[in-house]
């Protein structure tokens, strides 16, 4: 059989190569569209994927260019781009080398990406305060991912590296595609049925295509309203989702996820290791102070010689009488003087004279009094008129045909006013 006329796959990739390179339209090529899947690589170097609704082509912008750009190029936004479109021999396949990148807005994902999460963080789903905490040592944990894939492969390994004595539950799902977000939804819901301690949810890595099942405002509110807490793990760890905003815990990758999750065992070990050592020590050092302690007490002077504390009370209750004796003669010395003070009161032995004193004040007063009392002044022959019970001051202070009443040191009469003369000095 003669293969000369075969060609090599390398043969016909050098001859693609060759047309692209020799087609003038294709060495200057102007395009726009969408970033996707973008990949900074350490030497500077940007691989990214340009879309638009219908299609897409690979790209990549060397070190020399991508210092030039003067904004960060992030996933999901819209560029213009210009530079030739070659054939990449190792692939096959066709790509754009870039040499110049402009701004030319932002991608619809990345709109929607940013007006869910200003929603859901007005609504408080991103607060700290709704936050759970991550119990320290598990004993069952859901993982909610591709039942395939290195994600699970990843987490399951680590777990049992880990802390190998925890149990894993798996809730297969999808993780990329139209359905995704309602199977992780659905599985969020699903696992609330089940004594979980943590819940992981995640994927690997991929394009923010890829990754937006973990975008949906279904996902975020299942996550917020879960009673298990929840590590997001999707991605790498420069990929954010709302999933992560929402979540307990983020974690940047799965394998991160794991390690969160559970403790390590090692470290557990020693820690016991350490308590142990710590509890020794402090019973031995409790021990030896009791002991000292009860040595001191035995060894104490007293229990040795008790009845020495019995002489020492003894004395002590000796002076307490002593005092009592002192106290109890001076107080009886004190009411025996006040006693004889008293007997020696001149009320007690003089009543009489006391008594002659004292009516000589109440006479003394009895004088003051008929000294001040009206009646003295009646007796020269003066009289008191009143009408309608009021002293007559003024006869201006009378009313004709009105009754008064005159009263005189011995009696009083009542007259009947018929006229009021004018008041003349005699």
């Amino acid at each position: 059989m003669n293969n000369d006329k075969y060609l090599t796959v390398i043969a016909l990739t050098k001859y693609l190569k060759h047309k692209f390179d020799a087609d003038e339209h294709l060495r200057k090529i102007l395009l726009k569209g969408e970033i996707s899947n973008l990949k900074k690589h350490s030497t500077g170097h940007y691989y990214f994927s340009l879309k638009d609704e219908y299609s897409k082509i690979n790209a990549i912008m060397f070190s020399t260019q991508t210092k030039k750009l003067k904004f960060d190029v992030e996933d999901g936004m819209k560029v213009l781009v210009s530079g030739r479109v070659s054939v990449y021999e190792n692939t096959g396949s066709y790509q754009i080398y870039v040499d110049g990148m402009e701004e030319d807005g932002i991608g619809n994902l990345y709109v929607a990406f940013e007006q869910l999460k200003k929603k859901l963080m007005q609504e408080g789903l991103f607060d700290e305060k709704h936050k759970r905490k991550i119990p320290k040592i598990p004993t069952k944990i859901g993982i909610i991912t591709a039942p395939t894939g290195a994600a699970i492969k990843d987490i399951l390994s680590t777990i049992q590296r880990r802390f190998p004595i925890c149990e894993t539950l798996l809730f297969p799902s999808l993780v990329q595609g139209e359905m995704a977000s309602l199977d992780i939804e659905k599985n969020i819901k699903r696992a609330q049925n089940y004594d979980l301690d943590v819940l992981i949810i995640g994927r690997g890595g991929g394009s923010i295509e890829d990754l937006w099942p973990f975008n949906e405002e279904n996902v975020a509110r299942a996550i917020y309203q879960s009673q298990i807490p929840i590590i997001s793990a999707v991605g790498h760890e420069v990929d954010f989702t709302i999933s992560d905003f929402v979540a307990d815990l983020r974690a940047p990758t799965p394998t991160g996820a794991a390690e969160m999750a559970v403790p390590n065992m090692r470290d557990l070990e020693k820690q016991l290791k350490q308590f142990v050592i710590r509890v020794n020590e402090s019973i031995s050092k409790k021990i030896k102070y009791n002991q000292l302690l009860l040595d001191s007490i035995t060894n104490s002077y007293i229990l040795k010689n008790p009845n020495l504390m019995y002489e020492n009370k003894k004395q002590y209750v000796d002076s307490l009488v002593e005092k009592l004796h002192t106290g109890i003669s001076h107080l009886m010395q004190i009411k025996n003087q006040q006693m004889k003070n008293i007997r020696n009161h001149y009320l007690l032995k003089s009543p009489e004279k006391f008594y002659e004193k004292e009516m000589i004040k109440i006479h003394g007063l009895i004088e003051q009094l008929e000294m001040i009392n009206p009646l003295h002044v009646l007796k020269r022959g003066y009289t008191l008129t009143y009408q309608d019970g009021k002293v007559v001051k003024s006869v201006d202070d009378i009313d004709r045909n009105n009754t008064i009443k005159i009263k005189m040191s011995d009696g009083q009469i009542e007259a009947k006013v018929i006229d009021i003369g004018e008041n003349v000095n005699e």
